[in-house]
């Protein structure tokens, strides 16, 4: 099997140098090869990962919360329009088929608002999700690349450091100690791109999510408690606004 397809099946970045970095990878998969190791930066790469793992659970919870109740509101609707015709042709009955008609039509607008502060939600989400903390664990990526290469290289200097000193080795030892600086170059310019990523993601994390917390729990409290006015108040206060009724499905959303 070629050195690439060997790094590609057993996860490794594709784009590392093959002959090096496969030999590395094998000695460090069955325990034989050192690796270098930054603890506190793989520690809060981990987090990170568990962080979006969790936080993609949340948007799927969210998106279906937003669909099941975007079929609750269009059945309200529905309901609506049947309350508000058999009001009409129902003399005996007009009034209680009324206000069940006017009852349902306040709920759908309740509904309607609720939804723009939903969808509201899932979109700063999805973006923190898959654009921000996609975009660190990119750079997360490469990081891991370069280490891989800087071990392998570094690993290459260190054998032939013990091998004979004859003309052709230390031409090789010249060339493979060029490697080892290159690559450990990038390495610790990777290294640091990373922390300063991870950094800035955890700021920017906190303020999306303490502002998208408190629109969903306003949101929720006010539309349950059946206060139309909070809830309204609550779109106005996040800069929310809402796509006519007409417009068609998805959302009711529209972003400022």
């Amino acid at each position: 099997m070629r050195p690439a397809l060997c790094l590609e099946a057993m996860g490794a970045p594709p784009r590392a140098s093959y002959p090096q970095c496969t030999k590395q990878l094998l000695s460090e998969r069955f325990g034989r090869g050192s690796r270098t190791v930054d603890l506190e930066l793989e520690t809060q790469i981990e987090l990170l990962r568990e962080t979006k793992r969790k936080y993609e659970s949340v948007l799927s919870l969210a998106r279906a919360l937003t669909n099941h109740f975007y079929s609750l509101v269009q059945t309200q609707h529905a309901l609506a329009d049947a309350f508000s015709d058999l009001s009409q042709k129902s003399p005996e009955l007009q009034e209680e088929f009324g206000y069940n008609a006017e009852t349902q039509k306040l709920l759908c607008k309740n509904g309607e608002t609720l939804l723009g502060a939903v969808n509201f939600f899932v979109s700063s989400i999805n973006t923190l999700v898959n654009k921000t903390m996609e975009d660190t664990l990119m750079t997360v990526k490469q990081y891991e690349t370069a280490r891989l290469e800087y071990d392998a290289y570094r690993t290459d200097l260190e054998e032939l450091n013990l091998g004979p000193r004859d003309a052709s080795t230390l031409c090789r030892l010249d060339a493979a100690q060029a490697h080892f600086q290159a690559h450990r170059a990038k390495y610790e310019k990777l290294r640091a791109d990373v922390a300063v990523k991870l950094k800035f993601l955890e700021e920017n994390k906190v303020k999306v999510m303490q502002k998208q917390l408190l629109l969903f729990h306003n949101a929720i409290s006010a539309y349950f408690a059946g206060n139309q006015q909070q809830l309204e108040q609550t779109l106005k206060q996040f800069n929310i606004k809402l796509k006519s009724p007409g417009a068609g499905k998805p959302s009711w959303l529209e972003e400022p």
